[in-house]
């Protein structure tokens, strides 16, 4: 029941705060008068796919979701320091006001809590149990593991830390420590082979000490040391809609909107979905109508096996490997185009990296090939190629590629060229503009071995092997486990890219179009890793560190030589800068957030509202995304579903003239087991549409 000052500050506020005709507005009160920062969620399935929109209250408890589509919405109220409010029906034009329910407990308050402030509270071995003294291997030193802690290994696909994988799935079975369970639950579904192989087989088996000693203690009641705080300033003005797309058994590891160069591109039309190793159908999600259809990718022939196992797909197998508490042994993902990303050109042209074959790759890729990229470096085999959905005809074409790929990026050239990461010991590229005039996918693409000048004469010369020693007079070949994130220069016509992520040393690499040669730059000491990165308008670039932060790079910074015998990775520290991510951190690692962001991305055209080059990270244990402006991080969340992943993001300008519901950031949960976020079996990924207004009640 509503105290006699809640019921006259609502009657007050609402008296000068009336409805609009598609918006539901209203205010929260809680016991001690109005609730700011908290979230109002609006919810229907009356759409042709369910839809939910929310916003956040501003100083005074008043709260305005906007333009909302004609049907009967669930609304609710969810905020830290509160359990969820009652559902209260409505429809746009309503008023609705909310009494907000404060959390009876610690732990009814800890259950609404990101994953960064549960999974903060996994220990790290300290430093004396590295170098085989104890059941850690050898050769992995604390700041690998802290690495593979991070964004490489579990949390590269799951949200370590949300209510699914704080606790053990009864169905998975009895255990008489977590240890056992842990060891037990990640062999579970298409991907047990590669966990185990990750986690018992490189890390020893330790990790499920470690996991299962942080799960019993949770299961004991223990509740994380810190508590997030409400959305403030800036991030109250926040408008975050959501739609279901894909199905319950698959999952999207990305979306595109547009040209990243072009943002106006594909204005206010359909999103496409990668399906990666779950599905051939790309899913295409039209925010206009609310409507989801699909378009079956196709391969060169019948023959082209599945996109499973190894040497190549070693983390997705055919088959489970165990029983999944969820979907037991039943093979829920079946694919051979494994569309892993997206990208649009400036015609509207979607262009992905997807398998069009097997592994092996055809005569002109090999030695004897009078292809002069064979000829200067041959290539045997490759692991997903290219292809391109044009949305006006919808054909689909396949571009066989000597080279792997994995992200693809626009060039800012006269030729479009599309250059990839995913190419392992090569920088991989197609000339769009000479495949467009001749159909010849072999004369439009080029590779080349990261090959450093470090006899400093500025041509690629003969050159030493990775791991052999550095020869007088020589260049040097590097390796590695090669490009993660590419990300092509609009300043200078450079690639840069993250490199090592998986394995080697770590670092932003840089590769010049005109000579073919390299520069790499290491991650300097306490950096610990790195995974996807883009790059700014001034040629900074930016990634997601594996000490929970963004990493950036400027290369304008370095006082060494960047070519010659010293130019091999430790020549420029100074270039390097790291900015901390919201959340909380390890103990013993308190000044880094334990936040594992899988990517970066650089806002250079202003799409969200922040101003132009504001890079922005997937917040993949803080649920949401984290900008850096003027030096200061503004925390986007999406509060509902609970357990939001996400995988990469984009831009885009709808309309240049209209305020700021003309702009907007896109993005899709990227979890691989959508089943684990709020809701559970039966939930379907959900893109979603980040805006940002004026004011927390701008309509």
């Amino acid at each position: 029941m509503k105290t006699t000052l809640q019921t006259c500050i609502v009657a007050a506020l609402a008296a000068a705060f009336p409805a609009l005709a598609a918006d539901i507005r209203g205010t929260v009160t809680g016991p001690k008068g109005p609730e700011a920062g908290v979230w109002v969620i609006a919810e229907t399935t009356e759409l042709p796919t369910k839809f939910a929109r929310i916003v956040v209250t501003d100083d005074k408890g008043r709260y305005l979701i906007p333009d909302l589509p004609t049907a009967n919405y669930s609304v609710w109220v969810r905020g830290y320091g509160l359990v969820d409010s009652a559902r209260l029906r409505g429809k746009p034009g309503q008023v609705l006001n909310h009494a907000a329910v404060s959390a009876p407990n610690a732990t009814a308050a800890a259950h609404y809590y990101p994953a960064v402030y549960w999974y903060s509270m996994l220990k790290i071995p300290p430093a004396k149990d590295f170098g085989g003294s104890t059941s850690i291997p050898k050769d992995i030193t604390q700041e690998i593991w802290r690495r593979r802690m991070n964004n490489t290994d579990c949390i590269g696909c799951h949200a370590l830390g949300q209510e699914s994988t704080r606790t053990i799935p009864a169905a998975l079975g009895e255990f008489k420590s977590g240890e056992q369970a842990w060891a037990r639950r990640v062999i579970s579904g298409h991907t047990g082979s590669f966990m185990m192989e990750r986690l018992a087989k490189q890390l020893g088996g330790v990790p499920f000490a470690y996991y299962g000693e942080w799960t019993d203690r949770i299961a004991k009641g223990e509740l994380p040391k810190s508590k997030p705080p409400r959305p403030q300033g800036v991030e109250r003005n926040v408008v975050i809609t959501s739609w279901e797309w894909g199905t319950e058994k698959t999952f999207l590891h990305d979306l595109i909107s547009s040209d990243r160069r072009h943002p106006s591109v594909n204005a206010y039309g359909p999103l496409y979905g990668s399906s990666e190793y779950s599905s051939d159908n790309i899913p295409i999600l039209d925010p206009k109508t609310h409507t989801v259809s699909f378009f079956r990718m196709s391969v060169l022939n019948d023959s082209v096996p599945e996109s499973f196992g190894p040497p190549f797909h070693a983390s997705a197998l055919d088959k489970p490997f165990a029983p999944s508490p969820y979907w037991g042994m039943e093979k829920i993902w079946s694919q051979k185009g494994n569309n892993h990303n997206g990208m649009f050109d400036r015609k509207g042209r979607v262009w992905f990296a997807a398998n069009v074959r097997g592994d092996h790759n055809p005569a002109y890729c090999r030695k004897g090939s009078d292809h002069p990229s064979a000829k200067a470096f041959p290539m045997d085999m490759s692991q997903r190629q290219v292809t391109m959905l044009d949305p006006k005809t919808m054909k689909y074409t396949l571009v066989d590629t000597c080279f792997g790929t994995h992200h693809p990026q626009f060039g800012y050239d006269a030729d479009d060229t599309l250059w990839f990461s995913g190419t392992g010991p090569v920088a991989g590229w197609l000339n769009t503009r000479l495949f467009d005039e001749t159909g010849d996918a072999v004369k439009a693409q080029g590779w080349a071995p990261w090959v450093l000048d470090t006899n400093g004469n500025g041509k690629v010369d003969g050159y030493t092997e990775p791991g052999k020693p550095a020869e007088a007079g020589k260049d040097m070949r590097i390796a590695g486990s090669g490009p993660y994130a590419v990300m092509p220069n609009p300043r200078d016509g450079s690639v840069w890219y993250t490199f090592n992520v998986f394995a080697g040393t770590a670092g932003f690499l840089r590769f010049d179009p005109k000579t073919t040669l390299s520069e790499f730059y290491a991650l300097p000491a306490g950096f610990v890793g790195l995974r996807g990165g883009d790059i700014d308008g001034n040629g900074v670039v930016w990634g997601s560190g594996a000490n929970g932060g963004f990493i950036s790079f400027d290369r304008r910074k370095c006082k060494s030589p960047l070519n010659g015998p010293g130019a091999t990775g430790n020549h420029c520290a100074e270039g390097f800068a790291y900015h901390r991510f919201p959340g909380p951190g390890h103990e013993g690692f308190e000044k880094n957030s334990a936040e594992a962001s899988y990517y970066t991305w650089v806002d250079q055209h202003n799409t969200l509202g922040l101003g132009e080059n504001v890079p922005i990270a997937t917040g993949n244990l803080n649920g949401g995304f984290m900008a850096l402006k003027d030096g200061k991080m503004v925390m986007l969340r999406i509060p509902y579903p609970m357990g939001f992943f996400a995988k990469g993001l984009d831009g885009r300008i709808d309309d240049a003239n209209a305020g700021w519901k003309g702009r907007g950031l896109w993005s899709t949960s990227g979890d691989r087991t959508p089943w684990l976020m709020e809701g559970g079996k039966g939930s379907r990924p959900r893109a979603v549409h980040i805006q940002l207004r004026p004011n927390p009640l701008a309509d």
